[in-house]
């Protein structure tokens, strides 16, 4: 609790609130400690008039009590909770209700001290957030949550809001959009035009010389993944279950190699061996006089890394059909 605290503490009182224009790795927002880029949370509210801050300040303060070791188990926990929570959210959703150019809201747009708005989050803000969320998960613990182990407690609510950040939020976002109209109400006629637009159910390129939309496009390429991988997959499961192939170990550790490593590297390392400047391209054109082309960027340069990714989960799966038959 101490450590969380004193986290908590640093986020709101000695580190900028907000995203620093630059970085914080420079040395430039120490001089302009106090200016409104780049003050603390509590600077923030008392001199540039960010009174909304104010509250997660006294929420910090309000966790003090729970320190005394006379304070019950089950009160503490309760607390811990209640107030991590509280924090978390009410940080949470001051942000999004409160914008660069003032409240997002309409309903607060009569308060006055909400009118001049803020920026996104910098390491203060994220510090006193990432506080909150750990003396929350402190709080769990206590009541007997993950039987009891307040590492395990904290891995995972941190796990559960990183994904929550990063991808359940992103995806949603985009999902509403998709039914508003360009002043952000909803709209479904502005849905239906999206959904049924030329770009993604055109057949122009049977009907016309441009492209087809994008549906059948992705529907092509699934086809095509779909077939491809399953073959050279089943070729290498008969290999290993069939042949006197004396590289069977060798085969079974490459297959599970393109599954552990990120899904970047396979689109990267294509990119940078047939890309317009990759490796084998400037040979072919240094060598041949063959002009470098933009080839690995259309179907087949995507169905090209999509066999390389999923034809070792059809091996996977296939050897140990193979093997059974």
């Amino acid at each position: 609790m101490l450590l969380w605290l004193a986290v908590g503490a640093a986020g709101f009182l000695v580190v900028p609130w907000y995203a620093v224009q630059d970085s914080l790795l420079g040395v430039g927002w120490i001089k302009d400690f106090a200016d409104k880029d780049n003050a603390p949370a509590l600077l923030q509210a008392l001199t540039h008039g960010r009174m909304w801050l104010l509250p997660l300040g006294l929420l910090l303060v309000a966790f003090t009590p729970l320190l005394r070791p006379t304070v019950v188990r089950r009160s503490r926990a309760n607390g811990l909770i209640a107030l991590g929570a509280t924090g978390f959210l009410y940080l949470a959703l001051q942000g999004f209700a409160i914008g660069p150019r003032g409240v997002v809201f309409e309903s607060l747009g009569a308060l006055p001290a909400l009118a001049m708005g803020q920026y996104g989050i910098g390491l203060g803000a994220t510090l006193t957030a990432t506080a909150f969320a750990m003396l929350f998960s402190a709080g769990l613990a206590e009541r007997g949550f993950f039987k009891g182990d307040a590492f395990v407690a904290g891995s995972v609510v941190a796990v559960t809001l990183l994904v929550t950040t990063f991808t359940f939020f992103p995806v949603m976002k985009t999902l509403v959009q998709a039914v508003q109209d360009n002043d952000g109400a909803l709209s479904v006629t502005a849905f239906l035009n999206r959904l049924f637009t030329e770009k993604v159910w055109g057949l122009s390129c049977i009907t016309g010389n441009t492209r087809c939309g994008v549906a059948w496009n992705t529907l092509i390429l699934a086809i095509l993944c779909a077939i491809l991988s399953t073959g050279l997959g089943l070729a290498f499961a008969l290999i290993v279950t069939r042949t006197a192939f004396p590289y069977k170990k060798f085969l079974r550790i490459l297959s599970v190699l393109p599954i552990i490593t990120p899904p970047f590297v396979i689109g990267l390392g294509l990119i940078l061996l047939f890309g317009r400047a990759g490796l084998i391209n400037q040979f072919l054109e240094w060598a041949f006089h063959v002009q470098p082309t933009r080839w690995i960027y259309g179907l087949q340069g995507v169905l090209l890394a999509q066999i390389f990714a999923f034809t070792p989960i059809a091996f996977l799966v296939l050897i140990g059909v193979v093997e059974r038959v």
